[in-house]
């Protein structure tokens, strides 16, 4: 049984596109029974990307009063606030219900969203996949947020880390999606924890005849702070001290307000596109300044699958891995950010050697079928 916070579909959320391989990958060596969370109705379109994978799928819908009900008992519990908008009695008594009728023989639950639904059942062995260490990214928010949202976001990080503990014992396994988010949760045996990476899709090796029509091309999720962060660092810092012909663009789902106000006659916000690997594409240079957030960033995987040169900070490449200077590129100010661009469209050879490393980096390091063979040792 896997139990998700949000449908595994579409795929323009990082949990998603987690959820939705390790799906399909599993599937070929167990019957699976997916119980999905939704803060919207599911699509009959979307739930039939995941019916060849799955026995049987289960939408719980959250209902809009329910979330914001949550949140309020946030204020009163010491659950985090993200755990309490997640997690509903009446939803509760249904998955439970679900469970005693399909009786698994394991229980996988992404994300500390959806621990509390099962942290009590005990009739076969649980995994929770922290995913990310969701304190640590919290924690990096506090200092680019603003003033009245810094106390919240403070709380939440000091809620998020005492629960990531907490829950530890109440599940037999624990996966986590980098060594360097492994280290962050706090327990006494951390080190038990599995480190099961993302992959990417066999299909973003694949040669597109498209033209290049950005000089920097950036994606993700557009409402993830982190990524708000970096398409305001891309607009405001590092392309004016580029040429004024150069081109950016922003392609990803949900685009904040923030974000489409970066849209301009150096820069293109497209919002949500069918296929991602178009965008990558149509890019000459992947830039990716994280400056907060944790785990390892898919947007950086597929990029340099595709097979563009990728520039990004320390703190991304550390969950990576990858060599700095051979197979990713790394700057941590807007002029060490110019310089390499400058010198990766200058510089042919120096261009095809970043680009051809990085792909065969994640080929070798980074595809579902490899990444998935952990997870699926460790349900057997």
């Amino acid at each position: 049984m896997f139990i998700t916070s949000r449908f595994p579909y579409p795929l323009e959320k990082g949990d998603k596109l987690r959820a939705f391989y390790q799906i399909k990958h599993l599937s070929t060596d167990f019957e699976i029974t997916l119980l999905a969370l939704s803060e919207k109705k599911v699509s009959q379109a979307d739930c039939n990307k995941l019916i060849n994978y799955c026995s049987k799928i289960v939408v719980f819908e959250i209902k809009t009063w329910q979330k914001y009900f949550g949140v309020f008992l946030g204020l009163w519990n010491d659950q985090p606030f993200q755990v309490n908008y997640f997690h509903h009695r009446s939803i509760q008594i249904k998955v439970l219900k679900a469970i005693k009728d399909v009786d698994p023989d394991h229980i996988f639950c992404q994300l500390l969203r959806t621990s509390e639904y099962v942290k009590h059942y005990h009739n076969c062995p649980k995994t929770i996949d922290y995913m990310d260490a969701l304190s640590l990214g919290m924690e990096r928010r506090i200092a680019t947020e603003s003033w009245w949202k810094k106390p919240f976001v403070k709380w939440e990080a000091f809620k998020l880390q005492r629960y990531e503990s907490y829950v530890f014992d109440y599940f037999e396994h624990h996966t986590m999606i980098s060594e360097q988010d492994k280290a962050a949760i706090i327990h006494p045996f951390q080190k038990k924890i599995k480190v099961v990476p993302n992959g990417v899709s066999a299909s973003f090796f694949e040669v597109l005849d498209v033209k290049k029509k950005y000089e920097l091309v950036f994606t993700g999720n557009m409402s993830y702070a982190p990524n708000i962060l970096s398409c305001k660092f891309l607009a405001q810092d590092i392309l004016p001290k580029l040429d004024s012909n150069f081109k950016g663009l922003i392609s990803g789902a949900s685009p904040s307000q923030d974000v489409l106000q970066l849209a301009s006659s150096q820069i293109e916000v497209t919002g949500w596109v069918e296929d991602i690997r178009l965008s990558y594409a149509a890019g000459k240079i992947f830039v990716a300044p994280m400056f907060i957030g944790t785990g390892l960033q898919n947007k950086l995987l597929e990029a340099m699958a595709i097979g563009l040169p990728c520039i990004t900070t320390s703190l991304a490449n550390n969950a990576l891995g990858a060599a700095p200077g051979k197979e990713v590129l790394i700057a941590e100010t807007a002029d060490e950010y110019v310089s390499l661009i400058q010198k990766l469209l200058t510089d042919e050879l120096f261009y095809n050697q970043i680009a051809n490393n990085g792909r065969s980096f994640v080929q070798k390091k980074y595809v579902w079928s490899e990444t998935v063979k952990i997870l699926k040792e460790l349900l057997e």
